[in-house]
């Protein structure tokens, strides 16, 4: 269809093919409402506090939603069929407001009491188990999920929804109009009914009892999904009413939801965005695309401009807010996003204000009760805040605890090094992970080369380590010095001519944002320090920007370790070196792993 709207330039009205055109539009449309209510459904900065379930979506229902948009092209078929059949339908007028008038009533007395009808009869034995159950076996609703169904279930609804049109055009007053807007309306309240987020106020109701006959709620539907005894209708709770099967507790539940309420999180992750491609690697813009390891892809190289449109906006309007969640435990795990991007924290003119959003969203966590909060990747840069030192010291009596969790991150490097290595090589040496890895190796009799032109910031460290293992401490200037090391530590970005004195069979660890390019083929590369969370998470539904499902930054799962264990200290600053051990030990006994 699509070859034969471009070939015939259907998009012109003289065109005989303008039907092709027409039909194809309308199924980008179709396609758009329910993306545009999705990614309102996932704004949870704005609606998190009237969600009718508060779980998330895990993996395993997002990828079973994944091909939620076959029903479309289903019904673009049965579209095309019917205008093949009917050739009258290829040249509508542009309105005809009676037509209109006449698809609302056939809707009202056709297709609400016929798809009633069906639906109940789908909840009864054969009809249930072995179609309709497949849709409720989704936990969580979301605007894709009218499309988890069977072919049967989408042909009788895409039928019921051909009704109030074919009635219109069968009496002459058919219009594009009319096709259109009742289809998109159709999708728009089908959508917002699956969407998870109660969007009525409860004072609607109250003011005017009668709508609540005539407008199905999210919270209405999702009855539905709890009790699948009531709530069948399509839009129009009347016909409950009249069937008998309508919820007692329906509006109760509608008002309570409507006023909102929040959860407060026991932990939060404190990020920020990586770069302007990765800021598409999101589940507001698609929960297909987050819930996998991060990679750019075509789509998103071509939407780059507009990417990058957003970088000013949220530059000037933009406070720190809630970007996901999952539960472990019993307990609300939520990730804050700092609306700023890598390069902006090497600008000394931004920094200020980055530790002005950071400052606050501690503040608000403490007001709100949280337990812990952990600061990811350069939310806790040594330049511009001390590994979040400057925040406890100037907030003594804070409630929430700050965390670098670089403790456990360091612990997950060492934890990759072989047994017996006798020589490593440091990069990134006299930074706050580069000393906790050094100090740590020389107590183990292993000889550590640390880059760093910097004698006297050298020194500092050696003299921390006890004075039998300082001798394991060497410093290098040039990375000439570890032609014949293979085992190398990454702090620092390595360039390709820089990886090229690395011997063959080199491996690099890592602990560098963004990680290096694999450049060679002869070596090995590892990946960020990162740990498996527990196998009871609850609701995980995004990758951590390129880790695998389940898999969490170090510094994150470091956190999650510091709530479990229900530390009582800060951990900013310096590690201590001597509680690398003991927080490792701690994270496998909750249930974290190595990833």
């Amino acid at each position: 269809m699509l070859a034969k709207a471009v070939a015939s330039r259907a998009w012109e009205t003289g065109s005989p093919d303008h039907w092709c055109f027409h039909l194809l539009l309308l199924f980008g449309l179709r396609a758009l409402t329910y993306h545009a209510w999705a990614m309102f459904s996932n704004m949870f900065f704005l609606n998190r506090r009237r969600l009718i379930v508060r779980d998330g979506a895990d993996f395993e229902q997002i990828d079973k939603e994944r091909h939620w948009d076959n029903f479309l092209i289903l019904q673009f078929w049965m579209a095309a069929t019917a205008t093949y059949a009917f050739p009258s339908l290829r040249h509508l007028p542009l309105w005809d407001a009676r037509g209109v008038a006449m698809a609302i009533l056939f809707h009202v007395i056709v297709t609400e009491p016929l798809f009633y009808l069906l639906h109940r009869a789908f909840h009864r034995g054969h009809l249930f188990s072995n179609y309709h159950a497949l849709h409720h076996s989704v936990k969580v609703l979301h605007p894709p999920t009218p499309g988890y169904a069977t072919p049967l279930e989408h042909l009788a609804t895409g039928g019921l929804m051909a009704v109030p049109v074919a009635a219109a055009c069968a009496a002459g007053l058919g219009s594009a109009g009319l096709l259109f807007g009742y289809t998109l309306a159709f999708d728009f309240l089908r959508a917002m009914g699956h969407c998870n987020v109660e969007v009525f106020p409860g004072g609607l109701f109250r003011a005017v009892p009668a709508v609540r006959y005539l407008i199905g709620t999210p919270t209405y539907h999702s009855i539905h999904h709890m009790d699948k005894d009531t709530n069948f209708c399509l839009f129009m709770p009347l016909f409950d009413a009249l069937g008998g099967t309508m919820n007692n507790k329906s509006w109760e539940l509608q008002k309570k939801i409507s006023e909102g309420a929040d959860d407060i999180p026991g932990f939060v992750f404190l990020v920020h965005v990586v770069d302007v491609i990765s800021s598409m690697h999101s589940q507001m813009l698609s929960r297909s695309y987050a819930s996998r390891p991060y990679s750019a892809t075509p789509a998103t190289v071509l939407l780059w401009p507009i990417a990058l449109a957003f970088v000013p906006i949220l530059w000037a309007l933009s406070k720190t807010f809630v970007y996901s969640s999952y539960k472990l435990r019993g307990r609300l795990f939520q990730t804050w996003l700092v609306p700023r991007y890598g390069f902006q924290y090497f600008l000394p003119f931004a920094q200020d204000g980055i530790n002005r959003q950071i400052e606050m969203a501690i503040l608000r966590a403490n007001k709100m009760g949280v337990k812990v909060i952990s600061l990811a990747a350069l939310n806790k840069n040594e330049a511009l805040n001390g590994g979040g030192a400057l925040f406890v010291k100037r907030h003594p009596d804070l409630r929430v605890r700050v965390v670098h969790g670089n403790t456990l991150t360091a612990a997950v490097i060492l934890r990759e090094i072989p047994e017996g290595t006798a020589e490593v090589f440091l990069t990134g040496a006299t930074s706050k992970l580069g000393r906790a890895i050094a100090l740590y190796l020389c107590r183990k009799r292993i000889r550590v080369m640390m880059l760093t032109a910097s004698e006297d910031r050298f020194k500092k460290v050696q003299e921390e380590a006890p004075m039998e293992a300082q001798q394991y401490l060497v410093r290098v200037t040039k990375y000439q010095s570890a032609q014949h090391c293979k085992t190398w530590i990454v702090g620092k970005w390595l360039s390709p001519r820089e990886q090229r004195v690395a011997p063959a069979g080199t491996h690099f660890h890592q602990f560098v944002v963004p990680p290096i390019i694999r450049f060679r083929r002869d070596c090995t590369y590892g990946k960020l320090a990162a740990m498996r969370l527990p196998e009871d998470v609850q609701g995980l539904g995004t990758c951590e920007y390129t880790l695998d499902r389940g898999v969490v930054h170090a510094c994150h799962a470091g956190g999650v370790v510091h709530f479990l264990e229900g530390y009582a200290h800060h951990e900013v600053g310096a590690i201590d070196v001597d509680r690398i051990d003991v927080v490792w030990e701690a994270a496998l006994r909750h249930g974290l792993t190595p990833a």
